[in-house]
């Protein structure tokens, strides 16, 4: 989940362990284009403070004003962009439409499960009773998706996606701040001591050992991402002959042009196919001119979430990797 909606519940939490009134808002469905997806969070206090977004727009400013419309352990529905005029009015896409469901009054100890099932890394729906209010929580897969029937609501809530990177360097660094803010969970690998004493990302989790046995480690599956950014060719190479093999949906390795050409004849010596070696991104990342490893780090997310969306872009390459020995 993105770090938005976990902060979203964590507030929630806070201002429910003051005391305070808080309405919980979630998409339930969407129906054509839409700002946001389904299961996206926002919360309202009593006095009208808000956090989150389930629209980007006027929807929250009309959830808002009319929240004390909104009584009891029971949930409700509010659904916007019925008509072309709603649409305008509340600044939805052309023909978009979406359902909230509105929750008046969840309790802490409904939170703070909640809460601790995501700080423990686990994968959650939690599963709302429409007529009571009431919520049970069961373990869910990262492609499971929300779900809305005449008696329950599920949202699905925890990291969505996986990240290992190998090599502890200062693009690490920030590839492991920034990932965590888009819905995934980063893990790092580094044998070299040093590299890991002055490790700081906060939230990253750390996986001891060699490089290709994190790699075994870390299962990769299709919600995965391995980067190997060490600049070490003998620890970089010993993770992509591992995740090459597996379902990781996106393999990168920082380098430059000449770099990467070389590290694919090296790779074509062990036991991979054409097909396992042609899905390494390699020099990673986005052409944008980026020379300091924020920038770097930066093209090389930009491409993964391009990749992650969908989304065919035509240059890849991040220029300060092509510079690179």
């Amino acid at each position: 989940m993105q770090s938005l909606d976990l902060d979203v519940l964590e507030r929630a939490r806070d201002w429910r362990r003051e005391g305070r009134r808080v309405w919980l808002l979630t998409v339930a469905q969407t129906f054509g284009a839409s700002p946001r997806p389904p299961g996206s969070l926002a919360a309202v206090r009593d006095d009208g403070i808000l956090v989150g977004s389930v629209s980007g727009g006027c929807i929250e400013d009309d959830l808002v004003a009319r929240r004390t419309e909104y009584t009891g352990r029971r949930p409700s529905f509010a659904r916007y962009g019925v008509s072309a005029e709603e649409a305008q009015r509340f600044g939805l896409p052309c023909g978009g439409e979406l359902e909230v469901i509105i929750e008046p009054e969840v309790g802490v100890a409904q939170l703070e499960e909640l809460l601790e099932a995501i700080g423990a890394g686990r994968v959650v729906a939690r599963h709302v009773d429409l007529a009571s209010g009431d919520w049970t929580l069961s373990p869910a897969n990262a492609g499971d998706e929300c779900e809305r029937t005449e008696s329950r609501f599920t949202s699905v809530h925890g990291p969505r996606w996986r990240m290992l990177v190998i090599g502890a360097s200062e693009i690490a660094h920030y590839l492991a701040e920034v990932a965590s803010t888009v819905d995934f969970q980063v893990f790092v690998c580094d044998p070299r001591e040093e590299y890991k004493t002055a490790w700081r990302a906060r939230g990253a989790r750390w996986i001891d050992g060699m490089p290709d046995d994190a790699v075994l480690a870390f299962r990769p599956d299709g919600h995965s991402v391995i980067l190997t950014v060490s600049h070490d060719p003998k620890l970089d190479d010993m993770a992509l002959l591992e995740a090459l093999k597996g379902d990781a949906f996106y393999v990168g390795a920082v380098g430059s042009s000449r770099t990467s050409a070389e590290r694919r004849k090296r790779l074509a010596e062990f036991d991979l196919s054409p097909a396992q070696i042609a899905k390494l991104r390699g020099p990673v990342g986005l052409s944008i001119g980026s020379r300091t490893p924020p920038e770097i780090a930066l093209a090389i997310l930009a491409d993964l979430i391009a990749c992650r969306n969908g989304i065919v872009l035509e240059a890849a390459g991040a220029d300060a990797s092509r510079r690179r020995a």
